[in-house]
């Protein structure tokens, strides 16, 4: 147990048998009546993100999360399956709990992190930064330069992002997943 005193950003509570992360609090000391703690939580699972206060002092439950790899193996239909680097053991996860945004990123043996509660994988989270094959791009003309000029390019799991115009079919592209955006050539 824990109290309000001990909140932080990033601590993990467990109210009605659900998980919430804390992403803003604040202590407020009016004029008249007691002390109380405003947060916003946001659901480790479904990412919903809600309004809460509390009284000073009042207790609540604290839950330990671990991290840890996990690969990614295959997909059975809306299922994808991750292998925990420490126990062997596959873990199925929903496509609505990864997220789309995730999705487009996601290739076989790609190594993730896990979240991890009471044993057992609740959530996956890709890395920053992916190493992904250019399938299908057009050529860049000579001349077509002037202003760091781009172009779109599907990368080998389906996602499209802008290129510079040097990039080729077969270039393998380092890429921030979080703005999906090109950072740089792997293989030049």
């Amino acid at each position: 147990m824990a109290s309000t005193a001990d909140f932080r950003n990033g601590m993990v509570v467990e109210i009605d048998g659900d998980l919430w992360a804390i992403t803003y609090f604040q202590h407020v000391k009016p004029g008249k009546g007691g002390a109380f703690v405003r947060t916003k939580l946001k659901n480790v699972l479904s990412g919903a993100v809600v309004d809460r206060t509390y009284r000073a002092g009042e207790k609540v439950n604290d839950v330990r999360l671990e991290r840890r790899p996990v690969n990614y193996s295959y997909t059975d239909g809306d299922l994808y399956y991750f292998m925990d680097a420490n126990t062997f053991e596959m873990t199925p996860v929903s496509g609505d709990m990864l997220g789309e945004d995730q999705l487009k990123f996601l290739k076989e043996n790609m190594e993730c992190e896990g979240l991890v509660h009471d044993g057992k994988v609740i959530s996956v989270e890709l890395p920053q930064f992916v190493e992904l094959e250019v399938t299908q791009t057009d050529p860049g003309f000579k001349g077509d330069t002037a202003q760091g000029a781009t172009k779109p390019a599907t990368l080998e799991t389906g996602a499209v992002v802008d290129v510079p115009l040097f990039v080729e079919e077969g270039d393998v592209l380092k890429i921030d997943r979080l703005e999906e955006k090109y950072l740089s050539r792997v293989n030049a």
